[in-house]
């Protein structure tokens, strides 16, 4: 961890004019506040998370929760708890099925796109950001740009989803088809009758068979000489199979393909990373001349942190890639933080977006967080971002559950089947339900803020008595709430 004297250094520029959203296309309904991290620990941005804040590169922002037009909530998912649910399954068998028989799926994504792809709804840089020469020792800049993937670390994993269930012949299916597009022709209703009363009601295929799976019981218990009365044993949580199995599942000797997880730290560079930048900025470039229609000419150092409680890699930026066979097809930027994994971005090889791979890492990222979690037992929640009700298409991260969301203004965690018929109802909400709750680390007393001015660190208070009637209170007020009583006294407020 880092050490007393270890600050966070960032440049505050408030949020008063509203810039174009990328979600509801709005030229001018998204407001948010920003500020520029000139180098920033880990344990800062993990407590800037927890009061709604989010970076993009060394961008860190805050939506105005009660004025933007698509509000954008905190979500994190219990990874200890979680389960895949059925379209989670099947997005592994996909990947399974693709890595053991070659079949790349025709079918485009057809959702659940990670940060990256919706990364047009977040805010902007502003185009004028302090260049002044800002130092510390000891100091952890969490900020990673995305074509930088160092590693210090490389951590290698086999990655073996499920098989997919075996599919019958085309000529089977076919028949099938034929037969049944045969008997409705026969017995359809006329029109304005409807269904025909004299036919069974229709049933769930998976009824149907767990029917034909009892009958088969009976048919063999009744040949062994058993009772054939046999009763449907319900699941239990021991039979459920978990997230791991999916993912660690055998694939045969024979499969035309390999794919593999590496873990890398970005910052500092490493020779790993180095050695694998330029295959991974040209994916990086042509994810975003596919997805976000960049031109192709457009452009787009820190300590690592340890502690002895936690995770063996350490704390800070790092990137996971996935290697197909020899080559870098797509890659997950992730922060690993003093309580979770926060996933901060994806980029992917167009060639590969049938597979679903905004799905898929993010199911990786969750089992990864479990595996750190054996090592530091307080990181157990895995971070998707924003959670945005106002706009379908984003309402898919409330799947990987349990999971919760971030009340706006008393910053306590409400499990988010609590929150979605507030969400219904108002784009705004305020979650938490005791009216009389409040914002229990807000800053109370402006004075006792840090202040970084002409290199030396003080408070506030002090730094206006220099100032001698500086007009910046109100600003500094606002900044100091939005980022808490703890972190306004380690959180140094630039002033030049």
């Amino acid at each position: 961890m880092a050490g007393n004297k270890s600050y966070t250094i960032v440049e505050y520029f408030g949020g008063d004019s509203g810039y174009r959203c990328g979600y509801c296309k709005n030229d001018e309904g998204n407001f948010s506040h920003g500020m520029w991290s000139h180098t920033m620990t880990v344990q800062d941005y993990q407590d800037l998370i927890d009061r709604g804040w989010r970076r993009s590169g060394k961008y860190v922002y805050k939506p105005k929760m009660n004025k933007t037009c698509c509000p954008q909530y905190t979500i994190r998912c219990h990874a200890t708890h979680f389960q895949p649910s059925k379209s989670h399954k099947k997005v592994l068998k996909k990947i399974s099925k693709f890595i053991s028989k070659g079949e790349l799926p025709k079918d485009q994504d057809n959702g659940e796109p990670m940060e990256a792809v919706c990364d047009e709804g977040g805010p902007r840089e502003p185009s004028k950001a302090c260049q002044s020469e800002v130092k510390c020792a000891a100091i952890t800049d969490i900020q990673k740009e995305l074509p930088e993937c160092p590693a210090i670390t490389e951590v290698h994993e086999v990655v073996d989803a499920a098989p997919a269930a075996p599919a019958g012949s085309e000529t089977s299916r076919t028949e099938r088809a034929s037969e049944s597009d045969e008997r409705t022709a026969a017995i359809a209703p006329k029109p304005g009758i409807g269904a025909d009363p004299a036919r069974p009601l229709c049933r769930k295929a998976k009824d149907l068979r767990k029917e034909r799976r009892l009958q088969k019981d009976q048919i063999r218990q009744s040949a062994d000489g058993v009772p054939s009365i046999v009763s449907p044993t319900p699941p239990t949580a021991a039979q459920t199979k978990p997230l791991e199995d999916f993912i660690n599942e055998s694939l045969p000797d024979n499969a035309p393909h390999c794919l593999e997880v590496r873990l890398v730290r970005s910052n500092p560079p490493s020779p790993q990373f180095k050695a694998s930048f330029d295959a991974s900025y040209q994916v990086y470039k042509l994810y975003q001349m596919a997805i976000h229609k960049d031109p192709p000419d457009k452009p787009s150092e820190s300590q690592a942190e340890h502690s002895p409680d936690g995770p063996e890699e350490g704390y800070g930026s790092f990137h996971q890639q996935y290697w197909l066979d020899d080559r870098i097809v797509a890659v997950g930027v992730i922060d690993i933080l003093p309580t979770c994994v926060s996933s901060v971005y994806l980029y992917y090889h167009p060639d590969f977006a049938s597979l679903s791979l905004g799905s898929y890492s993010a199911l990786r990222e969750i089992a990864f967080t479990r595996q750190l979690q054996k090592q530091s037992p307080k990181l157990c929640y895995y971070y998707l971002g924003f959670y945005i009700h106002s706009c379908p298409k984003m309402r898919y991260k409330g799947q990987y559950r349990p999971s919760d969301l971030l009340c706006p203004e008393t910053y306590t965690w409400v499990p988010i089947e609590q929150c979605v018929p507030m969400l219904e109802n108002s784009r705004y909400a305020r979650f938490n339900r005791d009216p009389d709750a409040g914002d229990p680390r807000v800053l109370k007393d402006v004075g006792r803020l840090l202040v970084l001015y002409r290199r030396a660190v003080m408070p506030y208070a002090a730094y206006s008595r220099k100032r001698k009637g500086s007009s910046d209170e109100e600003e500094v007020q606002q900044y100091g709430g939005l980022v808490g009583q703890d972190s306004a006294e380690r959180i140094l407020l630039y002033r030049s």
